[in-house]
């Protein structure tokens, strides 16, 4: 690894507070239409990877997610009450079901997604494209690095 000697321990708890900051502020923007609904940043999560990857299964929202299977049921059942997400047996091994949003989960999905889209596009829209290329690539190393 490259030594960065301008990455002092203060400039990068500065990253941290902006990366913790970016987070905040973009999940912030949907918080009055998640409080619409009686729902929270993990229901939002869990719709949004739905949304990524549709058809998933419960194992890999557990991997993905990084949470418990209890946390993972409790906002499942929440979703499920709100017509938000329908299962679908796998055909092979019917143990394994496949998470879908219903229609009324992606007109939800989607009203979330239009007011975050707007904070990162105008961000993006602001930014040259080596900064958006190379932005994309640090989150990657962020998101891959191992301790």
């Amino acid at each position: 690894m490259k030594k960065l000697l301008y990455l002092k321990d203060q400039e990068l708890k500065q990253y941290i507070e902006k990366i913790f900051v970016g987070y905040r502020e973009t999940v912030s923007d949907v918080k009055k239409i998640l409080d619409k609904y009686s729902i929270g940043i993990a229901h939002s999560k869990v719709i949004h990877l739905i949304s990524l990857y549709e058809g998933i299964t419960i194992s890999e929202l557990l991997k993905k997610l990084k949470i418990t299977k209890q946390s993972l049921n409790r906002v499942l059942k929440d979703l499920i009450k709100l017509n938000v997400i329908t299962f679908k047996k796998n055909e092979k091994d019917t143990r394994i079901k496949h998470v879908f949003l219903t229609e009324y989960g992606i007109k939800l999905f989607n009203e979330i997604f239009s007011i975050q889209k707007k904070r990162i596009y105008k961000a993006f829209l602001n930014s040259k494209s080596e900064e958006v290329i190379s932005f994309d690539s640090v989150l990657k190393k962020i998101i891959n690095g191992k301790l």
